[in-house]
């Protein structure tokens, strides 16, 4: 049985009840080395052996799959955040039902809701944005024509950018592109969030590439634009005392 573990953004206690107790079950541990906090492996039990997948191919991490399967072991593949964003188990998942190995997935807590932790902020804030779009910038994995960043950005919703922090020049570009971010639209870019080393460093779309410049941030971090960063919003109109809904009447 192979088991796509979500190992959270990072923080070793952020990872799900379900997922520790399936790190401590398991035979062999397959995780994303350049992106999992190692310090997970410490759910597992002594002499249980690891390996990283930045080093290995897909045909390799299949093949260390299928001696798992052989052993009679339960494989726990270890994605970072959770598996069903930039996790490329599509793949994976594929080719387990060809070679008839049977599989399950373990949700984990994105990396993005660690950011907003971090920050903290809420994403979806009434009379402002009650939309999140989660995207990348296009490098050498291309992303749909439709998909363009400024397409996106033209909604002016709330926003977070993966796999994009060496590209952020580019990035405020399109983003400005869009026609409905303005230059002093509130930003952050947010390293390593959960991490000890989590820092988090706000902006606006203006200085967004300044401020990655200045704090040396190429990579293992999020770009997040949007209103929500700003002071303007609504209150809930479910905790509002003139408002009814179902578990009670309004005043």
């Amino acid at each position: 049985m192979v088991h796509f573990v979500g190992a959270g953004p990072g923080a070793p206690d952020l990872i799900t009840l379900r997922g520790a107790r399936l790190l401590a079950e398991a035979g062999q541990v397959i995780y994303a080395g350049s992106l999992v906090n190692p310090a997970l492996l410490e759910h597992t039990r002594p002499g249980t052996p690891y390996h990283d997948s930045a080093l290995l191919t897909l045909e390799e991490v299949l093949a260390r799959m299928e001696e798992g399967e052989a052993q009679g072991w339960d494989t726990v593949r270890l994605h970072t955040g959770d598996p069903s964003l930039y996790g490329a188990i599509r793949e994976q998942m594929d080719a387990l039902r060809q070679r008839g190995i049977p599989f399950d997935v373990t949700p984990g807590v994105s990396s993005f809701s660690g950011a907003a932790a971090a920050i903290p902020a809420e994403y979806t804030l009434p009379g402002g944005s009650q939309t999140l779009i989660l995207t990348r910038m296009a490098g050498r994995t291309p992303v749909p024509e439709t998909e363009a960043l400024s397409a996106l950005a033209a909604h002016g919703s709330s926003l977070v950018l993966f796999l994009s922090a060496g590209m952020v020049e580019a990035a405020a570009r399109e983003l400005l592109a869009g026609g409905t971010y303005t230059p002093d639209t509130p930003a952050a870019i947010v390293y390593k969030a959960t991490w000890p080393e989590e820092r988090v460093y706000p902006c606006t779309l203006s200085t967004l590439a300044e401020t990655a410049r200045e704090n040396g941030v190429t990579r293992t971090a999020l770009i997040l634009v949007g209103e929500f960063l700003g002071e303007n919003y609504q209150r809930s109109k479910l905790y509002d005392g003139a408002f009814s809904h179902g578990f009670r009447q309004g005043k």
